[in-house]
């Protein structure tokens, strides 16, 4: 082998790209010494790490297993067939899509095989919970299809059934969607899926932020009552980035797949196909249900204490891997209380309130997930220790003491402490 031939296949990252490997490293520890309470963060395991940066990428295909548009792919095949299998018998779904990039992705899949530009879907607000995937005018889907939007009950904060019904009646949409990023109870999908058929309506469930609570049978399932389920396999979920399509439909099955590719995607990441069905796995056994059950047991324990320390909570506690946090009577709003607790070492973001504008620099809500915590190990008593450093940091953004600056860092570096990332052997 010549030199060059064994500095492509044996150089390290580190003397390959410098650069790239100390901001890798840098990221590790940063990882490691935050407090990560956004919501559509979490942490895979090292063996989904170690397939996701595996051989597997030098493999390219396009099409589906047994139709491959490159010729034969055994291994990717088997990989990606094993991937449909334990999605399916995770959610109780006859078919399923795992190619897509990412939860985007499939829900512009399900816009792309089911309507034609110009037609109407109803679907959540954003300033609700809703997510900008779902009709909003910045998106493709709010720019190539009417998107009009339901919204929410106040002051509960709750999903108004009766305004998604009327508006169902009054604009006919062929789409109807139910699932968002940011509205922290259960949601009646029966109810939806009566309303759906009622106007000949296809129903769309977007679980990206409770596919773990779904698959653990700790939210209420979309199943039956949707037509199709997306989601992201990261998230709550724990799993690598991705996208994932459910439905029981065979020729609503087929339309999707063409929808994914070829319509929106040619070659899908085999290695990231591989990382998913290990993720499945991982689910499907019975540990899962108790990451779940914890995951849950400690967003209502964050809830509560957060509201002992009288912060307001948006329809006054969850359902979900997550809280959301009123910020007004607090008199600021949700980039000064993310920029102020990221000083702190601990993630969250802004949301929009349902009084709030159409407008993410006036957003006056903030989320804050457990997921990722919850996997570093931390149960009930961690999360009011949590509440209780949220919330001095919260009363505090608008004047901070340096004093206290310093005690709440240490807090926060003392508890990363105690919950290692991967046994305190970060990756590279």
């Amino acid at each position: 082998m010549s030199p060059r031939q064994r500095n492509h296949f044996e150089s390290a990252l580190e003397f390959v790209d410098p650069e790239i490997a100390a901001l890798v490293a840098s990221e590790s520890l940063r990882q490691s010494q935050r407090l990560e309470l956004i919501a559509s963060e979490n942490y895979v395991s090292a063996a989904q790490l170690e397939v996701s940066g595996s051989i597997l990428g030098n493999t390219t295909v396009e099409g589906y297993p047994g139709a491959r548009f490159h010729g034969p792919s055994p291994n990717a095949d088997a990989i990606e067939q094993l991937a449909i299998a334990r999605a399916c018998a995770l959610f109780n779904a006859r078919f399923a899509n795992v190619q897509p990039h990412s939860g985007t992705q499939a829900n512009q899949a399900i816009f792309l095989a089911l309507l034609r530009p110009g037609d109407t879907v109803l679907a959540m607000k954003l300033s609700a919970g809703g997510h900008f995937s779902h009709g909003e005018a910045s998106n493709l889907s709010g720019q190539w299809f009417n998107a009009v939007h339901y919204g929410v009950r106040m002051p509960e904060g709750l999903i108004d059934y009766d305004d998604v019904e009327r508006q169902a009646f009054q604009f006919k949409p062929k789409l109807i969607i139910a699932g968002a990023t940011a509205y922290p109870r259960a949601i009646d999908f029966e109810r939806f899926a009566a309303i759906a058929r009622s106007v000949n309506a296809h129903l769309m469930v977007d679980i990206a932020h409770v596919a773990g609570l779904v698959a653990a049978g700790l939210f209420p399932h979309p199943f039956p009552h949707a037509d199709i389920i997306t989601s992201t396999t990261y998230k709550n979920f724990r799993g690598v980035r991705g996208g994932f399509i459910l439905s029981n439909d065979l020729a609503l099955a087929m339309r999707i797949d063409a929808a994914v590719c070829p319509g929106l995607q040619g070659t899908p990441l085999v290695q990231l196909m591989a990382a998913k069905a290990v993720s499945f796995h991982e689910a499907l056994q019975p540990g899962y249900l108790r990451y779940s059950a914890q995951v849950l047991a400690n967003a209502r324990a964050l809830g509560a204490a957060l509201t002992k320390q009288g912060i307001v909570l948006v329809t006054g506690g969850t359902d979900t891997p997550f809280v959301v946090a009123d910020l007004r009577p607090l008199a600021i709003d949700g980039a000064a209380a993310t920029r102020r607790l990221d000083t702190l070492g601990i993630g969250a973001n802004k949301i929009l309130l349902p009084s709030d504008p159409e407008d993410f620099s006036q957003s006056t809500g903030l989320r804050l997930g457990v997921s990722a915590i919850t996997t570093r190990g931390m149960g009930e008593a961690e999360c009011g220790e949590v509440a209780d450093i949220v919330a001095a940091a919260l009363r505090t953004a608008g004047d901070p003491d340096a004093q206290a600056n310093t005690v709440l860092t240490r807090r926060v570096a003392q508890l990363c402490a105690r919950f290692p990332l991967y046994g305190g052997h970060l990756p590279p």
